[in-house]
């Protein structure tokens, strides 16, 4: 087998490249460190073994030594190995080392570049760490190596000399001695500077200064590494390129609770418009066992959530059928997100209500003569639809496709979820669950957002009242109405600081 040296890019897991990804589901083994995305396991295979090597400055590590013998190690064994570094394996990564300890043990090894925090964090503070008109030049350069010490590898004074961008990894202890050393090697002092905090993540900061002040104005505003120092003219172009901090949900945080497998689509939505995200899901999707509904005996079919329309075609599927099944019946379908997952299935749905709840479809499908319907959904459904169509003279066959139960959140995720600016609710399920779990563990002041009527129902049961809800009742809708009032909310404070 073969171990790859692959770089898990700068923080933001949307940096992943599809390789890495590709790697991480296929692994065997995955050796670790701590600067990788959150969310860069996630696609692990359960019974993966995941070993984790991080480095933190001042804090426990593992020897490099041990690293290349882990490696060694597992590669010998004929496993699938893969050595998850942030950034760049061959960036300020110690890949090249660990690539000549796999080659001396004669272990075949590829390595998958990442993108490297040199380039990305300055890129998402505005700072192009090239330019035509002020730098032909970059050069990167580690900060760990103590500038004042006797014997050295860097050159400063060619640093100094260097005509273009200084990039500098793993600099912000040494920020003091490095811009001391720069500007009397002949660096000027007046030169544009910048320090670049978590970069690519939401959290991100960034301070801005001349060379000759960058360290103390770090210092006075407690930055912290991982950072990225930029020095050069290129780092006053911040103040007209700047764009991650302009995105409408930049500097807020926003928990989503729905479940696990649909949390993904909404999460990825909210961090693309500058969000932190905590996915803290309070519900769990469950299958129920049964058999496929009869084919052609409905008139109506009703389908109230992509979840029960991927578990209905599950069941067809296991009896043989497919969409030809509900031939010759009309297909109703509650919100879009419904009627996408049937079009994933080639069947266009005929009732798709403009109104994306059971009331909705009840008021669609009034005046429609129906003998015989099929309503697909979760067990612990209201009965309003049902109701309706039994009332309408219908004979309704209710199938349950599963069940919603709790899922257990850890102490972290009940910890992160007390941080939040804006608690998401996408249904009634995902309020009772997360407040049961949670207690009084949410923010007094955080902002509850509520994806339609029955959900806002369902918080003021508990003596909740919904800040934001949306107008159109699905995914988008939400979105639209957190981005809303995020800026209602950004324009009562008078704007950022």
């Amino acid at each position: 087998m073969t171990v790859y040296l692959v770089g898990a890019g700068p923080g933001d897991p949307g940096l992943l490249t599809e390789r890495a990804l590709e790697l991480i589901a296929a692994a065997d083994v995955i050796v670790y460190d701590r600067l990788i995305p959150e969310q860069a396991l996630d696609a692990a295979r359960p019974d993966a073994a995941l070993l984790y090597a991080g480095k933190e400055g001042g804090g426990a590590s593992m020897a490099q030594r041990e690293i290349e013998r882990l490696l060694v190690e597992h590669g010998s064994a004929r496993r699938i190995v893969v050595r998850l570094k942030g950034g760049d394996p061959f960036v300020f990564g110690r890949g090249g080392e660990e690539a000549e300890a796999l080659h001396a043990a004669g272990i075949p090894f590829e390595v998958v570049p990442g993108v490297t925090a040199g380039v990305a964090a300055p890129a998402y503070a505005g700072i192009p760490v090239t330019h035509r008109d002020g730098a032909s030049a970059v050069a990167f350069v580690t900060g760990h190596e103590d500038p004042g010490k006797p014997s050295q590898a860097l050159d400063w004074e060619a640093l100094a000399a260097f005509p273009g961008t200084l990039v500098i990894y793993m600099g912000v202890r040494q920020l003091g001695a490095i811009a001391e050393r720069l500007q009397a090697a002949g660096r000027a002092g007046s030169e544009a500077a910048a320090v670049i905090e978590r970069g690519t993540l939401a959290d991100q900061r960034v301070v801005s200064a001349t060379l000759a002040e960058i360290a103390a104005v770090a210092a006075a505003r407690d930055v912290k590494a991982p950072a990225i120092v930029v020095i050069g003219s290129v780092a006053a172009l911040r103040e007209r390129l700047r764009w991650f901090e302009t995105r409408p949900l930049a500097g807020l945080t926003v928990a989503v609770t729905r479940a696990r497998a649909q949390a993904s689509g909404l999460a990825a939505r909210l961090r693309a418009l500058g969000a932190g995200v905590i996915e803290a899901p309070a519900i769990r999707i469950v299958a129920l066992d049964g058999p496929a509904p009869p084919a052609g005996v409905y008139d109506l079919v009703c389908l109230t959530s992509p979840n029960g329309v991927r578990l209905l075609f599950g069941r067809l599927a296991a009896a043989g059928l497919d969409a030809r099944a509900l031939a010759g019946a009309r297909i109703a379908a509650i919100g879009p997100g419904t009627a996408a997952a049937l079009r994933e299935h080639g069947v266009l749905a005929d009732v798709v209500p403009e109104r994306f709840v059971a009331e909705g479809l009840v008021e669609a499908l009034a005046g429609t003569t129906i003998k015989r319907a099929l309503v697909a959904r979760a067990a612990q459904a209201r009965e309003v639809l049902v109701d309706a169509l039994r009332g309408q003279g219908a004979e309704v066959d209710v199938v349950a496709l599963y069940e919603t139960v709790a899922e257990p959140l850890s102490d972290a995720q009940l910890d992160a979820l007390a941080a939040a600016d804006y608690v998401t609710f996408t249904s009634s399920s995902t309020v009772e669950f997360l407040l049961a779990a949670v207690g009084e563990r949410i923010r007094s002041d955080a902002r509850l957002a509520s994806i339609g009527p029955v959900t806002s129902a369902a918080l003021r049961r508990h003596g909740l009242e919904p800040d934001v809800e949306a107008d159109r009742h699905d995914i988008d809708g939400l979105v639209d109405a957190l981005v809303a009032d995020a800026r209602i909310q950004l324009a009562h404070s008078g704007g950022p600081s």
